[in-house]
């Protein structure tokens, strides 16, 4: 006997369930991977939150300000999201399919917005950036995050200040007016060679800086501001930028058209059976 062949409409069928098994368990365990995720940064954020005693009733009021709040609700967000994505996936649950579909599709619409937004307001923007930093040097010796913030921004973009040196007046404890050690001065990290010998920190090396002129300073710290460095940044890395954005953007995507076609298949599922 001949053998038996699949009809080619079966043959269709099978290749097509195979497939939608496929894209079911890339979407359960990629959300899971990302649930995952979510909760080890939202664990973070409430580690920070807490070693800091940012709860503490003469602290809660600053906690709006706490880098580690950014932590908390960029974890939490992303554990509910990608959990509801993981569980509907699951138990091809269509409620908590359109819930994941519907909010992918509203931060899709959203980061599509934010880059119109910041490309048409790039001014505002660099004014908010300002006033952001500024704010970040007042507090620099009060709060640890925004410090190590600061820190590596002028360590990573070998700058000093939002727009120059000077611009560390605004903190308590380099003002001019100071009467500690650190008056007048920077911190450690603007310093061109804060390492003596190159193996030793020198934590003192940016002490009496603004009392210097601008050519006697360039040898000790760096002289420029820190948003030109962010500028310039942005400048030289403006493909690799938009390449990153362009492939979030495109998982994205492709996740709403996975989710869609799982719960196409699932509704015809249900109307067949």
């Amino acid at each position: 006997e001949r053998p038996h062949r699949l009809r080619p409409a079966h043959s269709y069928q099978r290749y097509s369930n195979c497939i939608d098994c496929l894209l079911k368990y890339l979407l359960f365990f990629s959300n899971l991977l990302f649930t995952v995720l979510g909760l080890v940064v939202l664990a973070l954020g409430l580690w920070g939150l807490i070693n800091k005693e940012s709860f503490a009733q003469e602290k809660i009021g600053q906690i709006s300000t706490d880098p580690m709040l950014v932590f908390v609700v960029l974890g939490l967000v992303l554990s509910i999201l990608c959990l509801s994505g993981c569980v509907g996936a699951l138990r091809e649950n269509c409620c908590l399919l359109q819930v994941f579909s519907a909010t992918v599709l509203v931060l899709v619409a959203a980061q599509v917005l934010a880059a119109i937004v910041a490309y048409s307001l790039q001014g505002q923007i660099e004014g908010y950036l300002r006033s952001g930093m500024l704010a970040a040097m007042v507090r620099y010796q009060d709060d640890l995050d925004l410090r190590f913030i600061t820190d590596e921004i002028q360590i990573g973009l070998q700058c000093c200040g939002a727009d120059t040196y000077r611009d560390w007046e605004v903190n308590m404890y380099y003002n001019c007016s100071a009467p500690g050690v650190l008056s007048c001065g920077v911190p450690a990290t603007c310093c061109v060679d804060p390492l003596e010998n190159g193996t030793v920190w020198n934590s003192q090396c940016g002490v009496g800086s603004q009392q210097l002129d601008e050519f006697s300073a360039q040898s000790v710290i760096f002289l420029g501001g820190c948003l030109g460095g962010m500028s310039r940044w942005i400048e030289q890395h403006t493909g690799l930028i938009g390449a990153v954005g362009i492939v979030l953007l495109g998982v994205q995507i492709i996740t709403l058209f996975i989710t869609t076609r799982l719960m196409d298949n699932i509704q015809c599922s249900k109307a067949t059976s």
